[in-house]
């Protein structure tokens, strides 16, 4: 496992307070500037500080965050409700449907905003870190 060295003009970041501020949909820098502009289109940059948001490498990882957190709160409630009371299909569809849509669109901009602001915290893909060696 490679060792990474820090100098010494390369102070830490704040990782918890950093994802905590992602989460809020923030400016993981300054927590004054939002995240994005849209849904999930990311800014360019921080209306607030100017920290350059275009070179993030989200891809499909809140995705999968996403639906690990909502399958982790959904499935059990299904069970548990099924087991419990025995209900219709067609309640469990009216309950858990929305629950599942509703769950997702409100984390995955969230989640999002928590793994870009860890990159920027870990000066990952272009956030002030080194950059890797291309092996073509």
């Amino acid at each position: 496992m490679p060792v990474t060295i820090r100098t010494a003009d390369e102070e830490l970041r704040p990782r918890w307070l950093s994802l905590k501020r992602g989460f809020a949909m923030r400016c993981p820098n300054c927590s004054e500037g939002r995240i994005y502009g849209r849904f999930l289109k990311v800014n360019d940059q921080c209306s607030h500080c100017g920290l350059e948001f275009h070179h993030h490498r989200a891809d499909d990882a809140p995705s999968y965050f996403t639906i690990l957190i909502v399958g982790h709160i959904v499935v059990p409630g299904l069970l548990w409700s099924e087991q419990t009371f025995f209900p219709p299909v067609w309640v469990h569809a009216a309950i858990w449907l929305p629950t599942l849509f509703g769950l997702s669109f409100l984390l995955l901009p969230r989640v999002k905003g928590a793994l870009i602001a860890w990159q920027w915290a870990q000066r990952m893909h272009g956030f002030g870190g080194p950059e890797p060696e291309r092996q073509w």
